[in-house]
């Protein structure tokens, strides 16, 4: 079997995985330049008609499938593909160049395509330039049917494997199916990418930013998959495979102990109850919030809804989504977070100009107060759902008073207009502000005036406090939730919105961490927002432990004086607790 490889990258979805590899890419086909006759000019138009009709029923039946699991929105990713089929000057282009230069229609489609994607590649429109991946895309299908080979998906596995690739598209994520996708290594990606977000809501055990994952492994290597540690272990010895085994047969009577916690409240043993709620982007997702136990939804993402369409969305798409998650998760609270585009989020309704560096710049509330058109939809919407559940909402990177302000402006002349028109909705709905600058972090006690809640966006938080891009491997080492001034900034706006009396609660990645749950507990915090596979691991430990205790163990943490320091603590203070 040769020597093992151990590649370590970024944890990105819990779990243990023994298994085989699969290497997932774009397989690239290249066009022999065959020459044909003028006799088979009529055949050579038919195959390319066939392979446009041929590739028109594989993305209606992948948008069917999409949207059968994540809605019509996701579904909707695919309309741009639909286009690029329909377009007549691609089209006619390649049947008067296959008439002139008579040569055969995958090699003149093949050419006629570079030309086209060099023209979009130099556009400097956001939106349009975007469009290449979808060209590209599409091309790979057609030139697949023209061969008459069949393009791979994740969809046509159907033994259980390790999916090794360079990154994973949203059309591949959606093809994947658990029972044959039992894992996934990516070269690239972040704990916070979509990648990780999306493997951790499958249950997926994941590693990402792993660099050479794909230039070291190969199709059919044995593989160990550690998606709590970030590790992946190419062609285990016997040694390795019984120390994993055992670690996985662990975690598994782990994970039925803490199931049965399902319908028990996070309350610690001396009595402190916590809100242990669940992060959620499409309102499928609820089903699975019931299912482990959470307290409601401490963030609903709404960016999902207004992303690959060519429009924006009505005010009562937006308010029948929003009432029919309120109502199925009743009486729990549902905190609605309003758009918060840019970033790594781009809104593909409006002509947005690319920026040098994205998440320092127009995005979430910034662009909806300089929107307000489309940010008075959205608020409306979410006030009018408020009358049919116990709806909150909260505005994302607020970083000082006079933005909180606009805002709560703006929702106030929607509460006006509502009730000019007689519309009913919660006078009352709490507002809160999401904490992720740290000029906030550091004026939270003026903003807690002007809201009833503070949700700690640690994501962010983590990133603008450290100078860390964290969509990017190459500095993932320095992205630490246990740094001591990620903890102080934390304690700091704990602090302050107790002493306004209004309650707090985290909804970033850190919020799942089992290692720094104990430490939040005991810094203060009131809820604990999570991916719902993480509930019951968070309940679990909430409920071992005496608040008294937690505080002593945040507070020793907070004397430490490096991020390696504190985390060896909190994750030796946890194994202590659970006894593992």
């Amino acid at each position: 079997m040769g020597n093992f490889i151990q590649l370590k990258g970024i944890p990105a979805a819990p779990g243990i995985v023994i298994g085989t590899a699969y290497i997932f890419g774009k397989q690239e086909l290249h066009a022999v330049k065959r020459p044909i006759k003028e006799s088979d000019i009529p055949f050579e138009i038919a195959r390319f008609e066939e392979a446009l009709i041929e590739t028109r029923k594989q993305i209606i039946l992948i948008q069917k499938k999409i949207a059968r699991d994540m809605g019509s929105v996701g579904s909707e990713i695919f309309d741009a593909h639909l286009l690029v089929l329909e377009d007549r000057m691609l089209i006619d282009e390649v049947i008067s160049r296959l008439k002139k230069e008579k040569l055969c229609v995958e090699y003149v489609f093949t050419e006629a395509l570079e030309k086209y994607v060099k023209v979009f590649s130099k556009i400097e429109d956001e939106y349009l330039r975007e469009r290449v991946s979808d060209i590209n895309d599409i091309a790979r299908r057609i030139i697949h049917n023209l061969l008459g080979k069949k393009q791979k998906s994740l969809s046509d596995l159907d033994e259980p494997v390790i999916v090794v690739a360079h990154d994973l598209s949203p059309s591949d994520t959606a093809a994947m199916q658990k029972k044959h996708v039992v894992a996934i290594a990516t070269d690239i990606g972040g704990r916070t990418s979509h990648t990780a977000i999306l493997a951790k809501s499958l249950e997926i055990p994941a590693v990402v930013g792993l660099e050479q994952a794909t230039l070291t492994i190969r199709n059919d290597d044995k593989l160990i998959v550690d998606g709590a540690e970030g590790i992946v272990i190419v062609n285990p010895n016997k040694d390795q495979i019984a120390k994993y085994t055992m670690e996985k047969e662990k975690i598994f009577q782990r994970s039925t102990t803490v199931q049965e916690l399902r319908d028990f409240p996070a309350v610690t043993l001396d009595g402190k109850k916590i809100v242990l709620a669940a992060n959620i982007e499409l309102p499928e997702e609820v089903d699975s919030v019931i299912a482990h136990g959470g307290e409601g939804v401490g963030l609903y993402r709404t960016e999902f809804f207004y992303m690959n369409r060519k429009d924006l969305p009505s005010e009562e798409e937006h308010y029948k989504r929003y009432r029919a998650v309120a109502e199925k998760v009743s009486p729990h609270p549902v905190i609605v977070r309003t758009l918060d585009l840019g970033g790594d989020k781009f809104l593909s309704a409006l002509n947005i100009p690319r920026e040098m560096t994205p998440f320092l710049g127009w995005r979430a509330i910034r662009f909806c107060l300089a929107q307000p058109q489309i940010f008075k939809v959205q608020l409306r919407a979410i006030l009018r759902a408020s009358a049919h559940g116990n709806l909150n909402l909260m505005y994302p990177m607020i970083s000082g008073i006079e933005e909180l302000k606009q805002a709560n402006k703006l929702l106030d002349e929607c509460k006006l207009e509502l009730k000019k028109q007689k519309i009913p909705f919660d006078k009352d709905i709490a507002v809160g502000a999401m904490i992720e600058v740290p000029s906030a972090a550091l004026t939270c006690d003026i903003l807690a005036k002007e809201v009833s809640f503070f949700s700690i966006g640690t994501n962010d938080l983590i990133q603008y406090s450290l100078a860390v891009d964290r969509s990017n491997e190459k500095v993932a080492y320095l992205y630490e939730p246990t740094h001591p001034a990620v903890l102080r900034l934390i304690k700091t706006i704990i602090d302050a919105g107790h002493k306004a009396n209004i309650w707090v609660g985290m909804c970033g990645e850190m919020a799942a961490e089992p290692a720094l749950v104990i430490l939040l507990l005991g810094m203060g915090l009131d809820e604990f927002s999570v991916s719902t596979v993480a509930i019951s691991e968070v309940k679990k430990i909430i409920r071992s432990i005496n608040y008294k205790q937690a505080k002593e163990i945040a507070a020793k943490a907070m004397s430490l004086s490096s991020a390696k320091e504190v985390e060896e603590f909190s994750k030796l203070r946890l194994k202590e607790l659970l006894k593992t």
